[in-house]
């Protein structure tokens, strides 16, 4: 199959690692990067801030030109797929249709919750737009919020591991040994969801805690948590040996963006490290609490589960191991992820599966 791949294709983006896992199902891309050809990623810091906050609408007309000039009678693509839609308003979403092909979103992002409203204004109004619209599995999001724009198809996917970017190291002990810890959060400071507070509890209560991610410069307790901040984000083999190699890793959500789990919720463990995450509903129907990963309700929680884990190598190790083999069994990595689109993408006659019911491995069953 030949595919138009419109997305980020960066190699520390997940949108690139998508697209190569299409690849590795045997499918042809031709792959344009619209924010690389519309100049998006050299621009000012403040040109960005403003085409972010205003949902890219005064980008349309450049965006409009830029999808009018791609040779779609050249391509002929048999499948267009959009990775991430942000940049792509309704009008460029017309004119990719006359392609002929069935045109389809896959985004991890939450396009129609409250957080970034402003940032998906022009993707919302495109919604209607798209043949199939992939977006993270929320089991909180009620399906008349997608009606509410338009959507009449909506596959609610998993956000999953990469079968070979997130491969783990053959050992343990091959792991550079600065990106070794006990307590790993490798993550984002994200304003509102307090997460240098949640860090700052679990140092109060002893817990040794090592952070890896952007912007925490910027987070209102940044001087108790800079003596454990190690660097900015990870990507490559680093983030894989910063995951595998730490003792346990925090898996926080992002209420402001309706999370119930995270790319790493299913990352961690397949890189072989432990999950040791907040507890939902996700969660719980993903892997086996105790046995499989780890779950808590709110900072003490994790301080004491973080310090039983410390406290007994030979469960963690069980767990660790158990991890491993439940989301290999769950089969949510990239290439699941890309077939089961294109799958219901071509099963037009078959309703995608109801927002209310998220497409989530069904661990929880055997408990």
């Amino acid at each position: 199959m030949k595919i138009l791949y419109l997305g980020d294709f960066d190699p520390r983006q997940t949108s690139r690692h998508v697209g190569e896992a299409l690849q590795r199902l045997g499918h042809t891309l031709e792959v344009r990067d619209p924010a690389a050809e519309l100049g998006m990623k050299t621009q000012s810091r403040w040109l960005g801030a403003l085409h972010y906050r205003s949902g890219y609408r005064l980008l349309q007309p450049r965006v409009l030109r830029w999808v009018r000039s791609l040779d779609l009678a050249a391509i002929r693509p048999d499948v267009v797929w959009v990775d991430g839609g942000d940049l792509l308003g309704r009008a460029a979403l017309r004119v990719l249709k006359r392609a002929g092909a069935p045109v389809v979103l896959r985004s991890n992002d939450d396009p129609t919750g409250p957080r970034d409203a402003r940032r998906f204004a022009t993707l919302r109004r495109a919604l209607p737009e798209y043949d199939l619209v992939a977006v993270h599995a929320r089991e909180r999001v009620p399906q008349a919020e997608y009606r509410a724009f338009g959507v009449e198809r909506v596959l609610p996917i998993v956000m999953g591991y990469d079968e070979v970017h997130h491969r783990p190291f053959e050992t343990r002990d091959a792991i550079d040994p600065a990106l070794r810890s006990q307590v790993a959060f490798v993550g984002t400071w994200i304003p509102g969801d307090a997460r240098d507070d949640f860090v700052c509890r679990l140092l109060e209560l002893g817990v040794p805690v090592t952070v890896w991610g952007n912007n925490w410069h910027k987070a209102p307790r940044w001087a108790e948590v800079k003596p454990h901040w190690r660097g900015p984000a990870l990507s490559g083999r680093d983030y894989v040996g910063a995951l595998q190699g730490a003792e346990l890793v925090l898996g926080l959500l992002s209420h402001g963006n309706r999370d119930g789990h995270t790319q790493r919720s299913n990352e961690v463990p397949y890189c072989g490290g432990l999950l040791c995450a907040e507890r939902s509903g996700e969660h719980l129907s993903m892997f086996r609490d105790g046995e499989e990963a780890v779950f808590w309700t709110d900072a003490d929680d994790c301080a004491a589960q973080c310090k039983r884990l410390l406290a007994d190598d030979a469960l963690r190790a069980r767990i660790r191991a158990a991890g491993m083999r439940r989301v290999r069994a769950n089969r949510v990595g990239n290439e699941d992820v890309a077939r089961l689109i294109l799958e219901t993408l071509a099963d037009a006659g078959k309703p995608a599966p109801s927002p209310f019911e998220p497409r989530l491995p069904a661990a929880a069953a055997s408990h």
